[in-house]
């Protein structure tokens, strides 16, 4: 029997309200339609998910109720672990993510991937993209899915 081993994955928040989106644009669209996808294959076990204390948190914030209940969910029903953003491991690491220039709920979402050994940390969110780290692998949900497929 041959072992393959999973990806470890953290969808942050404006990667799962990504199909909430206008879809007027085609990165918008492309984006949506491999989340979709990498949700898809989370569900049939062939991604694990990692959630955190902070998703969440940002989830309950948000006012369509629609999504907020379809993502709280997902991430209950898929979700392999759990981290506790307030765990002085993660504070410290936010930290030093926060002192790049990345925002602070921001940097506890890296923090959490890296330190739950995501192998990928999947964003829409611009300003993460260009975070840089040999930590861990940050990607689009259309970079992930043509990376998978190599």
């Amino acid at each position: 029997m041959i072992n393959v081993t999973k990806s470890k994955i953290y969808l942050d928040c404006c990667c799962f309200n990504r199909p909430y989106d206008k879809q007027n644009q085609l990165r918008i669209s492309l984006e949506t339609q491999a989340k979709v996808d990498i949700q898809h294959r989370i569900a049939i076990d062939e991604f694990e998910l990692v959630v955190s204390t902070m998703l969440f948190h940002e989830n309950s914030l948000n006012r369509n109720q629609e999504a907020r209940s379809y993502i709280e969910h997902f991430m209950l029903d898929y979700g392999s672990t759990l981290v506790v953003c307030s765990s002085r491991e993660v504070v410290d690491l936010r930290d030093e993510i926060a002192s790049t220039g990345i925002k602070n709920a921001d940097a506890t979402h890296i923090a959490s991937a890296i330190l739950s050994h995501c192998d990928y940390f999947i964003t829409t969110d611009d300003r993460i993209l260009r975070y840089v780290t040999d930590r861990i692998k940050i990607l689009n949900p259309a970079q992930f899915i043509t990376e998978e497929m190599r």
